[in-house]
């Protein structure tokens, strides 16, 4: 059945329009309540908030809060935002008008002179959940113009009405908003000026724009993101904008490496014929858990949960280019995949005095290393290993899997382990071997030079010396 086209037709089709009576934040309250009566997922995709994050956001939903997710990068913030349109009606009727005012309350100099003129004939559009959600990133060049509208003379000028009249005002992005969600992130980023244009919005639930007798009573839910360094007195927020603000949500990176697992496997864009072995995934998860408690690494800007992400993703593409170029059927990610993937750690780390000393590379790799001695854990096997380099033997394993499997079956010790944790299966116990020695260097047992591992001096720099059974 077609839908309404005109506010008559609306009247007649048994539309509820109750639901009109509505702003977006009871409607979206409305929305919450019924999911989590059904036991429905509110927030899908966003993962490791939920003893934490999402009931503070289900109390603010609950409240008919405007709220702001305070947090680092890469915590999900601009995603949570996002999929608050989940709560919103899968359609709602609108004059068409730039407000996109409700056909039975218009709130626009535009949208009351269309009903007065047009009455039941005046035309409707169907407003879906995403056309209702508007987001703007905060920059240093954003206008109050920008944000609430101006007077455009243009405009003025076609309609014939003169600059004084009401709908010669071209309206910003908040107006454009209404009966929607307005999302702003990294709001102290904003001119403390513009910042000043939101307090109306947030208490009185208006604007006014240049100075017009004009006040519009918006119905728009503001949420905002913030980095929690910048969102004080001293930074760059102003104060009367932060009191205005019902609800401050800290969000977090994952606590627990099972949770942070589950977003990066979620996320990550990995061809299915890949294999990525469980300790390689899991030390690709460690190396953002070390680079958050490295004093080397400046903890304020934090280290992102697109690291993980982007580093498996180097991780598998490393063990396609391996297959390709060596004419491999299969496609089995090996700790070397970890290392030819640092770009994905060097570029989303900001170092302090000492990180910098030591280098962006150096450090990526220090990192590794230390991700797989902590995945190693209590696994035992080392000692022999480590036995085989006393007499100042090397091993070298090449990229190609058939010579470093040659290789491999040289090193006794080695053989031993891979056999023991790879069982029959002998790609999976080169990965194992690999992981073996990593581990050892992790631990500031053995070094890599020209030939290969090889024991490491008592005095060795780079990662701390640790006992083989942690």
């Amino acid at each position: 059945m077609p839908r309404p086209a005109t506010l008559g037709e609306l009247k007649a089709s048994g539309w509820p329009l109750e639901k009109l009576e509505r702003d977006v934040r009871q409607e979206a309250r409305d929305n919450l309540m019924a999911k989590l009566r059904a036991a429905t997922e509110v927030f899908p995709g966003v993962y490791g908030y939920q003893e934490t994050v999402i009931p503070a956001l289900i109390r603010a939903i609950l409240a008919r809060q405007h709220f702001i997710l305070l947090g680092l990068r890469g915590q999900a913030k601009s995603r949570i935002l996002r999929s608050l349109v989940n709560l919103l009606d899968p359609e709602l009727p609108a004059l068409d008008t730039p407000l996109r005012d409700n056909p039975i309350a218009p709130i626009s100099p535009e949208g009351r002179r269309l009903l007065n003129e047009a009455q039941d004939d005046a035309p409707i559009v169907w407003l879906s959940p995403e056309e209702r959600y508007l987001e703007k990133l905060a920059t240093p060049d954003v206008t109050v113009s920008d944000l609430v509208g101006e007077l455009d003379p243009i405009k003025a000028a076609r309609s014939g009405r003169g600059l004084a009249d009401p709908e010669a005002l071209h309206y910003g992005l908040a107006p454009r908003a209404n009966r929607g969600i307005f999302a702003i992130n990294e709001l102290p980023d904003m001119p403390a000026r513009v910042q000043v244009a939101l307090f109306n919005m947030l208490e009185e639930g208006d604007v006014q724009v240049q100075g017009f007798p004009l006040r519009l009573p918006l119905d728009v839910w503001l949420v905002f993101s913030a980095n929690p360094e910048d969102y004080t007195a001293r930074g760059r927020i102003v104060t009367p904008l932060k009191d205005r603000i019902d609800a401050e949500i800290r969000t977090h990176y994952p606590r627990s490496l099972q949770e942070a697992l589950r977003i990066t496997e979620s996320e990550a864009r990995i061809a299915t014929q890949v294999t990525i072995p469980d300790f390689v995934a899991r030390a690709v998860e460690r190396v953002a858990f070390l680079a958050r408690r490295d004093p080397r690494v400046d903890q304020s800007s934090g280290v992102s949960q697109r690291l993980p992400i982007s580093l498996l993703e180097e991780v598998a593409a490393g063990a396609e280019a391996r297959a390709l170029s060596y004419g491999e059927a299969r496609i089995y990610a090996r700790p070397r995949d970890v290392y030819d993937g640092i770009a994905a750690i060097t570029g989303k780390i900001e170092l302090e005095y000492e990180g910098e000393l030591a280098g962006a590379e150096t450090l990526a790799r220090q990192l590794v290393a230390r991700a797989f001695a902590e995945e190693w854990g209590e696994r035992g096997g080392l000692e022999e290993l480590l036995s085989y380099f006393d007499s100042g033997a090397s091993v070298s394993l090449p990229e190609a899997t058939a010579p470093a499997l040659e290789r491999l079956a040289q090193v006794p010790p080695l053989r031993e382990l891979a056999s023991r944790y790879g069982a029959a299966d002998e790609v999976a116990g080169l990965a194992w071997a690999e992981f073996a020695l990593e581990t050892l260097v992790g631990r500031g047992l053995l070094r890599r030079d020209a030939a290969g591992y090889v024991k490491a001096p008592p005095n060795a720099a780079g990662a701390a010396r640790e006992p083989l059974t942690p």
